[in-house]
């Protein structure tokens, strides 16, 4: 009977329900009950998805008849009830007694001969799969695991590079104790589960060797913003424990999945960890696994290919349509993959569904804001969850220190594990020195509702305990850790009663960081998307340096690239890749929606601030209105630097797929000039009309208004730009201070310019728009605008709520 349990064969649903063993083939999402969360989905996956080439390794489970036959026959419940009667979760010691006593109970209990007998037949068909005493993962799986609305992962123990049977039946014995690990046992008591109802089933799975490659985890969904359109992947060197722990800062990659599933290459954003270890078989060792250092020639190359970050992207969309399906309403998946190094095979080893931003509302918009200037940061790291939190911190290196914690402390620490979850919930705020997006302390935090840190490298020696610190994550995917209590508040917007417009309202969105956040506001595109945020902040080097980088006369400026850019022997490569990930993600945030990106408008002295600047630019006298926009685009000493930034154009449109990026020229002072910069862009592949690419002009100067028809001839659309069309108007300059009380733009000399101009641009049939300051400062400037027919007001994020309002009631 028990071979019968075991074979591939089919078997009916009542005797799948009384077995002690089934393989993955015979299971599916269905059988939660019967072989809990985790293994009920690799056997969906091997059953479902293997034919639409998701790759899954073999493997079996123990059931959870197996594990209540198991506490029933050695009459354990009664035991394990009088253990729980006094039980207080949160009473650290208390917690850790009943634990430890509980374990203890099962693992000196000796397994059933019936269930040795069970497993030793299911691991000798895998044997005969894959090889004598094959390596094998032994994982646990709860019967109330990976539910959408509670996550149990994690909760119970893992044990890599099994083999032979003696030491998987070990194994399995030790994961059935784990069910009364402390963290399990104050996560079910939180969330009212009884610790008796609750069964554990043993996954058995054939190891894949990623010890000689890479494994990570990876999200259908982005963790932080809940935005649904991008998948998370991260990746380190070695068996994914690491990740998962969060014992290593993993590379991290972000893909676009609408234009993935169109055959594209969206990859958003590539970002290098540190990857400091790995944990690989401990062969000829006393244990399983090991640590071992990664030397840094690794640590500064990817871990995986771009064509592996892809197939990944693809079968996290794939997993997630399935599971949307099976449960009939959309369902992000938290995903965990790796390599394996002998074949070069990509598999899947888990998928559960995403539990925490899955789970809120879309309707209500809360954003947390300082409102005071903070002081420079003690230390930053990756943000996680989009909130502030604050309180005394709590340094806490050991496990055995956790009775110090107290209820709204800021946990200060290198990592944190499961064990450290009965005070995680207590917490403000986390700060850790390792891990990634993907780690257990940023997993729990988001569950918590609290805002963590992670990777920060040095918090444990950079704060003290009983410093009272602010952590914020409010501030785009860097969190910062500032010294004492900064004020904040917290907004909250119900995006139901917003009322609609006829004006088109778009936003200013400069930081790629933001881009998925913002895209929550009831928005109809991007206005106006700045490269020169990310020639300041991403990439920091002019970019003639890169090009020219061995010629550079400042040594100083040329190992400061150097530093920042490991991996690039051809350092233009590093310009184009990170403005193409910095306007990617911000037109996938908001695609299919237009997104209008101007072109570089930096002052000759603003470039010359750029590292290695200085030998590539002119020093003038009022760089305002001297060498910017347009006229550097064709300008041969400039050209090179402006192919540059097409190549990272043409990459976003035609690689990405994101052909809803159009471009904006800036300062074009001639209709002239504007030909002269598209047959620049041409050049590089940016024609005009090809593949739908449309070319707006900024109109700013009073020979863009004065001559709006002939423009038009050249141009697509116009944007007005109040700031510059302000001064050129009044005849003053912006940046100085003597005449700043002149500066207005409400002024009725600049409200004729900006009529005129809109009464111009649609006689001849063009869009016109406006992604100046004016209207985000002036509601009845917005007003005005309204008035003179604009198509389109684009606004600073944090004036779009109350401007729509204003200009629903000029529009009635």
């Amino acid at each position: 009977m028990l071979e019968a349990q075991v074979s591939n064969s089919l078997i009916n649903e009542s005797t799948k329900a009384q077995a002690l063993v089934l393989p993955f083939q015979q299971v599916g999402i269905a059988d939660i009950p019967i072989v809990g969360g985790k293994n009920a989905s690799l056997g969906e996956m091997i059953q479902q998805l293997t034919s639409k080439g998701v790759n899954v390794p073999n493997g079996f489970a123990t059931t959870a008849f197996a594990y209540r036959s198991f506490i029933a026959g050695a009459g354990l419940e009664t035991q394990l009830r009088q253990l729980f009667a006094d039980l207080n979760v949160e009473d650290v010691q208390n917690l850790q007694e009943r634990g430890r006593k509980a374990r203890s109970l099962i693992l000196q209990t000796p397994f059933p001969v019936e269930l040795e007998q069970a497993i030793a037949n299911a691991y000798q068909t895998l044997c005969e799969e894959y090889g004598t005493d094959t390596d094998v993962a032994v994982r646990s799986s709860a019967t109330a695991e990976d539910l959408p609305d509670a996550s149990f992962a994690g909760q119970q123990e893992t044990y890599l590079n099994i083999h032979g049977l003696p030491s998987l039946l070990e194994a399995c014995h030790k994961c059935f104790a784990s069910i009364f690990t402390d963290r399990a046992i104050s996560y079910r008591q939180l969330r009212g589960f009884d610790h008796l109802e609750i069964a554990l089933s043993v996954g058995v799975q054939k190891m894949v060797r990623s010890d000689l490659a890479a494994s990570g985890v990876m999200f259908s969904i982005d963790t932080e913003t809940g935005f649904r359109d991008a998948a998370l992947i991260t990746a380190a060197y070695g068996l994914g424990e690491n990740v998962v722990q969060g014992a290593v800062n993993p590379d991290e990659y972000v893909v676009f999945k609408p234009t993935l599933k169109q055959g594209y290459r969206p990859i958003l954003d590539k970002r290098l960890g540190s990857k400091e270890i790995k944990m690989v078989y401990d062969l000829g060792g006393t244990k399983s696994t090991k640590n071992r250092s990664v030397s840094l020639e690794q640590r500064q190359q990817f871990a995986i290919a771009d064509e592996e970050i892809l197939q990944l992207a693809n079968w996290a969309c794939i997993i997630e349509d399935h599971y949307s399906q099976v449960r009939g309403v959309p369902t992000p998946m938290d995903i965990e993959w790796a390599k394996d190094g002998i074949t070069g095979e990509l598999f899947i080893v888990q998928a559960r569904p995403e539990t925490v931003q899955s789970q809120k509302t879309q309707q209500i918009l809360r954003t947390y804001r300082l409102v005071a200037t903070p002081p420079e940061p003690m230390i930053t790291g990756r943000a996680v969850g989009e909130m502030i939190g604050q309180g005394k911190a709590r340094v806490i290196l050991d496990v055995h220190q956790l009775d110090q914690f107290q209820t709204g402390d800021v946990l200060v620490t290198n990592r944190t594990d499961p064990d450290w979850e009965p005070i995680m919930k207590k917490a403000s705020a986390i700060v850790t020195n390792q891990g990634g997006r993907t780690c257990h302390a940023a997993i729990i935090a988001r569950e918590m509702g609290i805002p963590a840190i992670v990777g920060c490298g040095n918090a444990t020696t950079q704060i003290y305990t009983g410093q009272t610190i602010t952590v914020s994550c409010a501030e785009g995917e860097t969190g910062r850790v500032y010294a004492g209590m900064i004020p904040f508040e917290i907004n909250e917007v119900e995006l139901e009663t917003l009322p609609q417009t006829k004006t088109d309202i778009l936003m200013n969105v400069g930081n790629p960081q933001e881009a998925f956040s913002l895209a929550a506001i009831p928005n109809d595109g991007v206005g106006l998307a700045r490269l020169e945020f990310i020639i300041a902040n991403q990439i920091q080097t002019h970019p003639l340096a890169l090009i020219y980088f061995d010629e550079l006369d400042d040594r100083v400026a040329q190992a400061q690239i150097a530093a920042l850019t490991p991996g690039y022997d051809d350092k233009s490569q590093f310009f184009v890749d990170k403005l193409a990930y910095g306007i990617g993600t911000i037109a996938a945030a908001f695609y299919p929606k237009p997104v209008i990106v101007r072109m570089s408008d930096f002052k000759s002295n603003e470039y010359a601030n750029l590292l290695g600047g200085r030998q590539f630019e002119p020093r003038e006298e009022n760089p305002m209105i001297g060498w910017r926009g347009a006229s550097r685009y064709y300008d041969e000493r400039y050209q090179e630097g402006f192919a540059l930034e097409c190549q990272a154009m043409k990459r976003v449109r035609d690689q990405m797929g994101l052909t809803n990026v159009i471009l904006m020229i800036p300062f074009c002072r001639t209709p002239e000039e504007g030909k002269r910069v598209l047959a620049e862009m041409a050049k590089y592949g940016l024609t005009r009309g090809e593949n739908g690419l449309q070319v707006y002009v900024m109109c700013e100067l009073p020979s863009n208004v004065m001559l709006a028809t002939q423009f038009c001839e050249v141009f697509d659309g116009f944007s007005i730009g109040s700031n510059d069309l302000t001064q050129l108007t009044l005849g003053l300059d912006r940046d100085s201070s003597l005449v700043a009380h002149l500066f207005d733009e409400r002024n009725e000399a600049v409200k004729q310019m900006v009529g005129l101009a809109i009464a111009k641009v649609k006689r001849c049939g063009r869009k016109i728009g406006i992604c100046g300051q004016a209207p985000s400062d002036y509601p009845e400037f917005a007003k005005f605008l309204v008035q003179q027919g604009i198509d389109s007001i684009s606004l600073n994020p944090d004036s779009v709520l109350k401007t729509r309002m204003a200009i629903a009631q000029a529009e009635q």
